[in-house]
């Protein structure tokens, strides 16, 4: 396509960009685009807009707002080992010994220029990390006007969209379950920034000032390390924090009062909830345990709603599946149907209101590895982007069907960012714009 084309659809596409992506999977948390004209087919070299290095070590998703792309990382001043694909055991690396700086990029989203770079923090890493971890895995948000960005090991500290630091919050860092690090990302709500730190020795959920950084509450939580972010819930009856954990899952109203709860989650939990056809989806699913569950929670609920031995429902459940739950992507639900995509390769779906068996677990591909980043749909399509770089392009309905693969031959692991028409993918070492020319 002649240069001139393309100018003239960057000028198009800045202004859808405009409308943002400013968390982890998008304004809803859920995934989910109703966007037109996305792509659904790309390689290394096709409906590839541009492709910029990302320097530094990062698993944290791009978020985009006023014609800005963000991203955060850490970058080690001794060369790193570079992280196996798949699950495994033996990722476990104690404290490192060499200095990181922890940065955070700006990049052009029409022409990938990086317009500004912040170093926020600079030393020997206080706690350690899995090998597939990074020190900058959880994802900022942003409201349109400031940048919000969560080092877990790190502190908390705002950003206006120019780059200019508002403030900053230094967090005591505490070591998280098996060294593996942090992961858990900020959410925005109103006047107020909600963080989850369920670490090893102090945890809690805090509400904060989003313009001065000011705590307005904190609760303790009696949880040990748990990796999943939390989400804010709007219904008819009320705004709620839903977060999960190990011990149990809890709903908190926007003064930090417990409004209910419930037991049964795995004994790792990462997956994030959202909320789709007026339920509530919570899922945990640590490969080793025999309890991976699925939750679809009904909305104004109060005390402890745990269900007994034997019941897949009751008055606040609406359907529970016992062995359902990813480890670590997030599901998705897309039309009617909840889809799982599960670590090692295998897709389901069930019927979102009732839990009900669509399809049982197809294997995607023989040849893959692993996948982290959580599915995102749109288009009557879902993308599934393994480790090795392939998104798998499934059509959405109730009988599995591949349609193609698109490769990018670079590591996947951060979930990928959606604004206008355009898709905005992270890898090991790059950021990309795709784009349907």
């Amino acid at each position: 396509m002649r240069p001139s084309v393309w100018a003239l659809l960057g000028t198009l596409c800045l202004h859808a960009a405009d409308a943002p992506w400013p968390q982890f999977r998008g304004p809803g948390s859920n995934g989910v685009s109703d966007a037109q004209g996305l792509p659904v087919r790309w390689s290394a070299t096709e409906n590839i807009r541009w492709r910029v290095a990302a320097p530094g070590a990062g698993w944290s998703s791009p978020v985009i707002a006023g014609g800005r792309i963000f991203l955060t990382a850490a970058i080690s001043s001794e060369d790193k080992e570079p992280p196996k694909k798949g699950l495994y055991f033996g990722g476990n690396r104690g404290k490192p010994n060499d200095v990181h700086r922890w940065l955070v990029y700006a990049f052009d989203f029409e022409t990938g220029k990086l317009l500004w770079e912040r170093e926020v923090h600079r030393g020997v890493p206080a706690i350690a990390r899995h090998l597939k971890n990074t020190f900058a895995s959880e994802t900022p948000a942003t409201d349109g006007e400031r940048l919000y960005v969560w080092f877990g090991s790190a502190g908390l500290f705002c950003f206006d969209l120019t780059g200019k630091q508002l403030w900053s919050k230094p967090v005591p860092p505490h070591e998280m379950r098996y060294g593996w690090g942090t992961s858990a990302s900020p959410v925005l709500h109103g006047e107020r920034l909600y963080i989850v730190h369920d670490n090893e020795a102090d945890s809690y959920l805090a509400a904060l000032d989003k313009r001065t950084g000011r705590e307005i509450w904190r609760v303790a939580r009696d949880e040990k390390s748990n990796w999943s972010t939390p989400f804010v819930w709007t219904h008819a009856a009320r705004t709620e924090i839903v977060t999960t954990g190990t011990g149990r899952v809890r709903s908190y109203d926007l003064d930090g009062k417990l409004l209910w709860e419930f037991g049964g989650m795995s004994s790792i939990v990462i997956p994030t909830p959202f909320t789709r056809h007026g339920l509530l989806y919570i899922a945990s699913g640590y490969v080793g345990d025999q309890v991976r569950p699925v939750f679809a929670v009904k909305p104004g609920a109060r005390g402890d709603i745990s269900l007994k031995s034997g019941e897949t429902a009751n008055a606040h459940i609406a359907w529970h599946l016992p062995q359902g739950g990813p480890y670590n992507p997030s599901p998705l639900v897309y039309g009617d149907l909840y889809y799982t995509l599960y670590d090692r390769g295998f897709l389901t779906a069930h019927d979102a209101r009732t839990g009900k068996l669509v399809y049982d677990k197809v294997r995607i591909s023989e040849g893959t590895v692993a996948f982290t980043a959580s599915p995102w749909a749109y288009d009557g399509k879902l993308f599934l982007a393994s480790e090795d770089g392939d998104t798998y392009v499934i059509q959405a309905g109730p009988e599995y069907k591949l349609l193609h693969t698109n490769a990018l031959t670079e590591m996947i692991m951060a979930t990928p960012a959606i604004a206008g028409k355009s898709l905005i993918v992270r890898t090991a070492t790059h950021l990309y714009r795709i784009e349907q020319r």
